[in-house]
């Protein structure tokens, strides 16, 4: 029997996102290597037939998962940056979003993805960079541009808004995301401290 003629009162298998997300689960838990057509078919509960008319091979499977995964990622840190764009505290207001990106990039979802990414990298390099520049990248230019608006209104002291994004990231997430993919404790200068480091660089007379 195919998936699109059950039989009375057999459940609809996984399709589109749905399938995507079950496939997302099983390369994650059992790596790129141990993950087969078969079994992402099984748990999708459709045949492989119908698996391979969505995604033509394994590769193009993974490389969905990780297409859809940046895509959802890409602008997770849009509310915060909105808050500290109207925040009247720069300090604050940078100290707020300091936590809500430790809190979103060190959040095991994102680690283990993170993870899997980067060991399949060699392997599939076009995902990797796929990868790199819809999730990484794009939160990087989306918090430059939010650093270059408080600059332009005279908050900030900033000439290379992408540098100073970079710096800020690096600065409250670099030593404890190196600790968690490593196997790590937690590390890192507390997040006010970052924020500190950030404006006496960047700051001006009243948020230093």
């Amino acid at each position: 029997m195919t998936d699109s003629v059950r039989g009375p009162g057999r459940p609809a298998g996984s399709s589109g996102a749905d399938l995507v997300a079950v496939a997302r689960g099983v390369f994650l838990e059992r790596g790129y290597a141990g993950t087969s057509m078969d079994e992402v078919a099984k748990r999708a509960k459709i045949s492989k037939a119908s698996l391979y008319r969505e995604h033509s091979s394994k590769p193009a499977l993974f490389a969905a998962v990780v297409r859809d995964w940046a895509h959802a990622g890409r602008d997770a840190m849009r509310p915060a940056l909105a808050r500290l764009g109207e925040s009247g505290d720069v300090r604050a207001g940078l100290v707020e979003l300091g936590e809500t990106m430790r809190a979103g990039i060190l959040s095991t979802p994102v680690l283990e993805m993170r993870r899997l990414v980067t060991a399949e990298a060699t392997a599939h390099p076009d995902v990797a960079e796929r990868y790199l520049e819809e999730s990484w990248n794009a939160n990087i230019e989306n918090l430059a541009a939010a650093l270059q608006g408080i600059s332009e209104q005279g908050r900030l002291q900033i000439e290379d808004s992408h540098a100073a994004a970079e710096q800020f990231t690096w600065l409250v997430i670099g030593a404890p995301l190196n600790a968690q993919l490593l196997g790590g404790a937690p590390a890192g200068v507390d997040v006010s401290r970052a924020v500190e480091l950030f404006l006496a660089g960047y700051g001006v007379d009243g948020s230093r």
